[in-house]
């Protein structure tokens, strides 16, 4: 199973990106387990300069703005 966490303090950018990660998983029928992270200071360990961001099994691919569809796809099929 796929581990995607999605950082952000809760804003709607943030909340649109976990569905965008939900549908996406959805779409080419993968499992994954979805983790929100709120905290400042995990968000910043994390290495998040801008948010909303995702990483995928450990590995940060997005930060900043709504990522886009067709690369999300990609990342989580990676």
């Amino acid at each position: 199973m796929t581990t995607v966490k999605v950082y952000g303090p809760g804003c709607k950018r943030c909340e649109t990106t976990e569905q965008m990660v939900r549908d996406a998983a959805l779409r080419l029928g993968l499992e994954v387990d979805v983790e929100k992270i709120t905290d400042p200071k995990s968000i910043a360990m994390a290495g998040v300069m801008s948010t909303p961001g995702i990483s995928i099994d450990g590995k940060l691919v997005h930060a900043g703005g709504l990522p886009d569809k067709a690369k999300l796809e990609s990342w989580l099929s990676a």
